[in-house]
């Protein structure tokens, strides 16, 4: 099923404060997926995927796996887009023990879990799909009206950043049918790839080849 998403124009939008910087990382092309594990944040980086720890910026291990795309957490194991699939890593050992087909063909973008699902997004197409982690079975497809990079859930709101004519932007769709309920833009010249919410309110955004992760949250609400 294919739900289309309404168009955005009339949402109201705010502006994105950035909180910090972590990074550049060395010898990669860009962060292609960020996620959190409750107490690190993790980011793909092509040949391999780090963890980094956000209070110190320090990284606390990496992972000899590829890491093309989206990374999303689900309470235990991370799970990773490796080109056209994605594989579940046992955090213990580091070790792939499932992959599944990726539902784009590695053309696929941001990931998050929720729900026992993953959420993959379709960039170009500007698609995000819920599919099944077992099988890698597509299950539902959202629509957006841009192109689609990082997924995040944030308790049962469903987020994706956005990066189209040098503008990024995060979005809270309807999960039901893809419609815009709020828009949070991001500073100029500050882009979006990967995408994560730590729960506590922080988003963390992968910079894509500025080779750098940021922290960002929407503006206080004033008194």
């Amino acid at each position: 099923m294919d739900t289309s998403a309404s168009p955005a124009s009339h949402i109201p939008t705010a502006t994105a404060e950035v909180l910090r910087e972590y990074g550049p990382f060395d010898a990669v092309e860009g962060v292609a997926g960020v996620s959190f594990d409750g107490r690190n944040v993790w980011a793909a980086l092509g040949k391999h995927v780090v963890a980094f720890d956000p209070a110190s910026g320090d990284t606390v291990r990496t992972l000899d796996l590829p890491g093309d795309a989206g990374t999303a957490f689900d309470g235990t194991h991370l799970y990773q887009i490796a080109e056209a699939r994605i594989d579940r890593i046992d955090l213990a050992t580091g070790q792939v023990v499932h992959s599944i087909p990726s539902p784009s063909d590695g053309r696929d973008s941001g990931m998050a879990w929720a729900d026992g699902r993953l959420w993959v997004g379709e960039y170009r197409e500007r698609r995000i799909h819920e599919i099944d982690p077992e099988t890698g079975a597509v299950l539902r497809t959202l629509s957006s009206d841009r192109f689609v990079t990082g997924v995040t859930w944030v308790d049962d709101a469903l987020w994706h950043g956005t990066w189209e004519n040098d503008e990024s932007e995060l979005r809270r769709i309807d999960p039901a049918d893809g419609a815009v309920l709020e828009r949070l833009r991001l500073p100029e010249g500050v882009f979006v790839s990967g995408l994560e919410n730590d729960g506590a309110g922080t988003f963390y955004c992968g910079g894509g080849s500025r080779n750098v992760v940021r922290a960002v949250r929407k503006p206080a609400t004033p008194a």
